[in-house]
């Protein structure tokens, strides 16, 4: 109790720091215009690039590039799941390492800004949490919830702790000036009623507790408690951000989408570069704005398993830098030539008094001044379908429809959101290894489970999550039903993601839901023969689910199964059932080296089947560009390189427009070695592998 009321004492003197007029933190503080580093007001462009969607040789091209497209700061998530994937075992290695990043944000010499969490979202599979928070007595997360508020703060201290131990923080000389705690929880708080509010509370004094000298952040969270600065999230947060809570603290736009995530079977979100700008130029003009972070400014890959449910592989492609590390014009540039005309002008916004005058019925003047004499000017042209002439100080300025011209002397135009003059590219794609030999391949096929060889049994179909624990992607629900010979219709519901059906080792059908309604129903006839009949279900899930409340309670899988003929109606649901996690290739390790070379593969076939595993053996092209492989040909499955997996591939998942969502797939060069690197394809549906090619990915100027 004592330790609590100091904690809460500390909090309090905190809030009573703010109230007079901003928090110092070591180096960095607030103010109601911006964040303070060294005594300094800044004016601060940001972009988001996770470490572990791109790979650590990647790094310091991606930050080079983002630093030249004008940003101050880098920021990045936390991922709890990838750093503790089994409790109190940690993982900072490889891809995994924060610390490396952060540094290498510092030898760039850029600002970090720390999202922990460690709640994420982000697209990512189970919300950043690790699936063996799952099976904590008694847990309910995200909520004023003592198990999880445990683990929470475990983790939490750890992170930051890690960054003190290394000197991260900028009271320490790092790099890092800004932190989150949480994510998104207004989204969420209404669903947990009277532990809602109180959890806010809790994660922000314990946040503040640790002491970390730089300010903390709650985006979306309008009530987000002193010190912790309120923020926006958003495409338009120069229309709805309400603004900080405070008028001590600064507007910061924690998230502004540079396109949208992509789910498999949904159209490639779009967003221009005009628009872009437009929001960024009203978000500082409208709002008093100095903080704005890109997300993404590099989406990059969702490797392995990491990605949410149904969310595909590549992540934020549409981003100022692409998947592949390729810049992406004229996004990258129009932007780059935006934070060059704020920054000219940057301490007048900074400092000088705000004032709006009308230009017309749809256009306003947002005018900066300082006692100095200095002037700044957004000129705004809200009408979305007309472009206008407009007098400000007695010249005249064509504004374009939905645009804002900056005028950092407020005279001479010095950029316009809508007038790009970046010249535009356009990625292109040469292929350079071909797998087009039979002789090239070998392959394994998927053994098909059988009742009464599983070492899991229960009488009720089992939730999927909780059988696998993440382990694996796939669960067989394996039951026997004896029959006279017979046409029989099999019915099979469950709440997600995907199932192929087998009947006495063949297949019988497939099918699956989507992102917005993940359970659906598979019906199929098949023939039974006289006495026992072996049904093998495989289950498999494509992400864990990522966001709303409750995460703990979701559930996927089977829900019910029943058999009809013409004499009556088998209800399986409650029978004898048997299980097996995951597939034998994946307790062979097919995909490493020792266990691809222990197994016994054959020649590849002439009549592809279901559930094989294919091998080849390929050189690295020459060269420095990016590469990708065309999996255009295949339907679903995983692939992986020397025993990276280069994430899930679901090719026969198409849009609307019938082509697939995902092509291409990133191949890390540091995933290569110079000669015999070893590609190995889990492949669901009955495709083969010999149109599959290695390609070569640049940018093409348009003509």
């Amino acid at each position: 109790m004592g330790a609590f009321w100091l904690s809460c004492f500390g909090f309090l003197m905190v809030v009573w720091t703010t109230t007079r007029g901003g928090v110092e933190g070591g180096q960095v503080s607030y103010d109601g215009r911006s964040l303070i580093i060294e005594g300094q007001r800044k004016l601060l462009f940001s972009g988001s690039i996770h470490y572990p969607r791109s790979t650590p040789d990647m790094w310091p091209s991606l930050i080079s590039k983002a630093k030249h497209g004008g940003l101050d700061v880098i920021e990045t998530y936390v991922f709890w799941n990838l750093h503790e994937p089994r409790h109190g075992q940690y993982d900072f290695k490889g891809r995994h390492n924060i610390v490396r990043f952060i540094r290498e944000i510092q030898a760039h010499g850029l600002y970090a800004f720390i999202r922990i969490g460690p709640f994420i979202e982000a697209e990512w599979t189970y919300g950043g949490l690790p699936f063996w928070l799952h099976d904590v007595p008694g847990i309910v997360y995200r909520s004023d919830n003592e198990p999880f508020k445990y683990h929470m703060q475990n983790f939490t201290t750890k992170i930051v702790n890690l960054f003190k131990s290394e000197g991260l923080y900028a009271p320490q000389g790092g790099p890092i000036i800004l932190q989150q705690i949480e994510n998104e929880y207004k989204n969420a708080e209404r669903a947990f009623h009277e532990k809602g509010p109180p959890y806010v509370q809790w994660a922000a004094a314990m946040a503040v507790g640790l002491q970390t000298g730089v300010p903390w952040v709650m985006c979306k969270q309008d009530d987000a408690p002193d010190p912790v600065i309120n923020t926006c999230n958003g495409r338009t947060c120069g229309e709805t951000f309400v603004g900080p809570n405070s008028p001590n603290k600064p507007a910061i736009w924690t998230e502004n989408w540079t396109s949208f995530y992509q789910v498999y079977g949904d159209k490639t979100p779009l967003r221009s570069a005009e628009d872009l700008a437009y929001n960024v130029a009203l978000f500082i003009a409208r709002k008093n704005g100095s903080f704005v972070n890109y997300y993404m400014y590099h989406g990059g890959t969702n490797f392995g398993r990491t990605g949410s449910a149904f969310v595909i592989t590549s992540y934020y492609d549409e981003a100022p830098i692409d998947e592949y590390g390729l810049i992406r014009q004229p996004k990258w540039g129009h932007l780059k030539q935006l934070h060059s005309v704020i920054k000219s002008c940057s301490q007048t916004l900074l400092h000088g008094v705000i004032s709006v005058s009308p230009l017309g019925l749809q256009q306003e003047a947002y005018v900066f001044r300082r006692d100095s004499g200095e002037c700044a000017a957004f000129l705004v042209n809200y009408d979305r379908r007309t472009e206008v002439v407009v007098l400000f100080q007695n010249i005249h300025y064509k504004l374009p429809a939905t645009s804002i011209s900056i005028l950092p002397d407020c005279a001479t135009e010095a950029f316009n959101t809508a007038k790009v003059t970046t010249q535009s590219y356009k990625r292109s794609t040469l292929p350079t290894v071909k797998f087009n030999s039979v002789d090239k391949w070998s392959e394994f096929r998927e053994a098909i489970p059988v009742f009464g060889e599983t070492s899991i049994s229960s009488n009720s179909l089992l939730e999927h999550m909780n059988t696998t624990k993440d382990k694996s992607d796939y669960l067989w629900y394996i039951t026997s039903v004896n029959s006279s010979k017979a046409q029989s219709l099999l019915t099979v519901d469950s709440r997600g993601h995907a199932l192929h059906a087998f009947v006495n080792g063949e297949h019988a059908g497939s099918a699956h839901g989507d992102h917005k309604n993940p359970a659906f129903t598979l019906e199929r006839t098949i023939n039974l023969h006289h006495g026992r009949n072996n049904i093998s279900l495989l289950s498999l899930t494509v992400g864990l689910p990522n966001s709303g409340a409750y995460l703990e309670r979701r559930s996927l899988g089977l829900d019910g199964a029943r058999l009809k003929n013409s004499q009556a109606t088998n209800d399986l649901t409650n029978s004898a059932w048997g299980y097996q996690v995951g597939l034998l290739g994946e307790r062979l390790r097919l995909h490493t080296e020792k266990g691809s070379s222990a197994a016994l593969w054959s020649k590849l076939s002439a009549s592809p089947k279901q559930l094989t595993w294919y091998k080849t053996y390929f050189d690295a092209p020459e060269g420095d560009d990016p590469l990708a492989i065309n999996l255009g040909s295949m339907g679903k499955g995983e692939a992986w390189i020397n025993g990276h997996s280069i994430g899930r591939y679901w090719v026969s998942f198409l849009k609307a427009d019938g082509s697939p969502s995902q092509t291409w797939y990133h191949i890390p060069k540091s995933f290569l070695k110079p000669k015999g690197n070893r590609l190995v394809l889990f492949e669901e549906e009955s495709k083969d592998p010999l149109n599959i090619s290695i390609d070569v990915i640049y940018n093409q100027r348009r003509s």
